[in-house]
């Protein structure tokens, strides 16, 4: 496990937390919550790595905030908002894309994402050259609902999610028919970090075990 530097296209220098078994022939880019590339999204690419896959997160808030990890408070969803909405989205992708080319000589690159991740990947299935793209409680894929995705993609979201209306997910859905779309009764926003009060173990579970064998039936393996 060690700390990695990427280039983007655009020529900004970002890190990452990557870890590369051995034995690995396809990778998983792990996309941070609003929260940075903190204990749990390492924690994240630790399991990804423990089922044989090269796995790394890039620090997307590095053009904003270099290094910044964040806690599960209110202060710190309050600055992790703050520093998403002070980047660009389309900057976001091309550090997401410099950890893609990054793993690509390994194999098939998958991205798995988080809360902010989550919209990212769904970006990321549209503009960058992944094998599958899997989000869990995007809440701006609605925003960029005719960003079609290029790859297959997945969607996990909760029902008791205050954040994101069902609404939403049903017209993601409808708009969208080849994604699989998944929602978890009694889950809330963030349901897959076991550091935060809202885990749901079952739901995470089920979550995890379907994106194993999206990925898996998607060649990345």
């Amino acid at each position: 496990m060690t700390t990695v530097e990427m280039r983007a296209g655009d020529g900004h220098v970002l890190t990452g937390y990557e870890v590369h078994p051995d034995e690995a022939r396809a990778s998983v880019v792990v996309l941070q919550e609003v929260f940075g590339v903190n204990a749990h999204i390492r924690s994240v690419v630790d399991r990804f790595a423990g089922l044989g896959y090269r796995a790394v997160a890039p620090a997307v808030f590095d053009r904003a905030s270099p290094g910044i990890e964040l806690d599960y408070t209110p202060e710190g969803m309050q600055r992790g908002r703050a520093l998403r909405d002070d980047l660009d989205w389309d900057d976001s992708v091309l550090d997401i894309g410099a950890a893609v080319e990054r793993c690509s000589a390994t194999g098939p690159v998958a991205v798995v994402g988080y809360c902010y991740g989550g919209s990212l990947a769904w970006l990321a299935a549209h503009s960058l050259p992944v094998a599958a793209a899997v989000g869990y409680y995007g809440g701006q894929v609605h925003q960029f609902i005719d960003r079609a995705p290029a790859a297959p993609a997945m969607l996990h979201f909760g029902a008791a999610d205050p954040m994101i209306p069902l609404s939403d997910v049903d017209e993601v859905a409808a708009a969208h028919p080849g994604v699989a779309v998944h929602v978890y009764e009694g889950a809330d926003h963030g349901f897959n970090c076991d550091a935060r009060a809202s885990y749901h173990p079952a739901s995470a579970d089920l979550a995890q075990q379907r994106t194993l064998d999206f990925l898996r039936a998607n060649g990345v393996t």
